[in-house]
């Protein structure tokens, strides 16, 4: 049975309310007061609550304020009743979160159709809270899924690899793998698709389960630029939709200690040996031009170097004052990491959310650390 609140410090109002109301078919409580009715509407949870402007112990603007602020109470119809007739007095009322108004006195026919409307409206705000409830859990049990498809850390004798990833507040599109292309040659690759939802995720797995499967026809694996212009060529933008990714991709040849990389828009990575260098190439995300041109370049990887590959939710971050935290902040960050002895990932992530204001992230971050032995 629809459970209604009234609340009025005058009984004879309150009783005829009940009385109609029940009429009607619902459960009716009142309550004399203001802090009488809040107590009520706590152990209740009324689905509708008709209340007095004028009251002691708490007005009706106050407990309409403290009634929307619970959480429990958030689809909960309030009509504040009143004799006051300005329009003043009702944009008050409104602020505080009044749905609807009673004029006094009230009358009976405008009050039943009030109540059926105000209870219409709660229904409707239910489902879309209960719709919205069952959304998020299955984009977190998705965000779960992707999680569990990304590599395990590795630690072998030539190079050690670890990573940190922080959804956003829904699924997004980032992943990144590591793995033996043969007994010499490691590929190492992160990508970012554009947008957040499902619809960035399913396209990111998809390329992520064509990297490793090999099934990129006719595509030399060893050669970046070349994986590149292959998967530009296989995800291309349509009208049917509108999917792009940002990418870096390299193959460190552990016998040579040479690591051959290319990217596609992506920020670059950066190798700290004796000093700080970003290892980026030209080239537009993959996806937007089929004429796109990849290009590879080469480093020599000393012995105790460390790369790091990132997504750009990592730096691009948006600071009290309105600006953007940035990419030469967060290199100088791991600059100052590489001089304490006992710094790791962890580490690097809880000094990246000391210049977050929030306690989320806007956008998906990854981050990859590889130590080269």
């Amino acid at each position: 049975m629809v459970q209604i609140l009234v609340i009025d410090d005058d009984a004879a109002i309150g009783q005829l309310l009940k009385r109609t109301l029940t009429r009607q078919g619902y459960e009716v409580t009142i309550a004399s007061d203001g802090k009488e009715g809040l107590i009520q509407a706590q152990n209740l949870r009324p689905a509708l609550v008709i209340c007095d402007w004028i009251m002691p112990r708490l007005n009706g603007l106050e407990v309409c304020r403290q009634i929307k602020a619970m959480p429990e109470l958030a689809t909960t119809f309030f009509i504040l009743l009143t004799s006051l007739g300005s329009v003043e007095d009702r944009v008050k009322g409104l602020d505080a979160g009044a749905d609807d108004f009673l004029c006094k006195p009230i009358e009976m026919y405008e009050l039943q159709a009030r109540v059926r409307s105000g209870l219409r409206l709660h229904q409707l705000s239910r489902d879309l809270q209960m719709q919205k409830q069952l959304l998020e859990n299955e984009l977190a049990q998705a965000a779960e899924y992707v999680r569990s498809l990304l590599p395990a850390p590795m630690n072998v004798s030539s190079v050690t690899i670890d990573a940190q990833f922080i959804p956003s507040r829904q699924l997004g599109g980032d992943v990144f793998d590591y793995y033996w292309l043969d007994s010499e040659n490691l590929v190492i690759y992160l990508l970012d698709m554009a947008g957040h939802g499902l619809q960035a995720a399913l396209p990111s797995l998809s390329v992520m389960n064509l990297l490793k499967s090999k099934k990129l026809s006719s595509i030399n694996y060893y050669q970046p630029s070349a994986v590149l212009k292959g998967l530009n060529e296989t995800f291309q933008m349509t009208d049917k939709h509108d999917h792009y990714f940002t990418i870096w991709y390299g193959v460190y040849n552990r016998v040579k200690r040479q690591l051959i990389y290319s990217s596609a828009g992506h920020p670059p990575a950066v190798l700290f040996s004796a000093k700080p260098t970003p290892l980026k190439t030209p080239g537009l995300p993959v996806g937007m031009f089929y004429e796109a041109k990849y290009v590879d370049a080469l480093c020599e990887v000393e012995p105790s170097s460390i790369l790091y590959i990132f997504s750009d939710g990592i730096y691009e971050i948006i600071q009290t004052d309105g600006t953007v935290w940035g990419l030469d902040a967060f290199i100088d960050l791991l600059a100052d990491c590489q001089k304490s002895w006992n710094f790791d990932l962890s580490w690097i992530m809880r000094s990246v959310q000391y210049f977050n204001p929030q306690d989320y992230f806007d956008d998906d971050l990854s981050l990859l650390q590889i130590k080269f032995k």
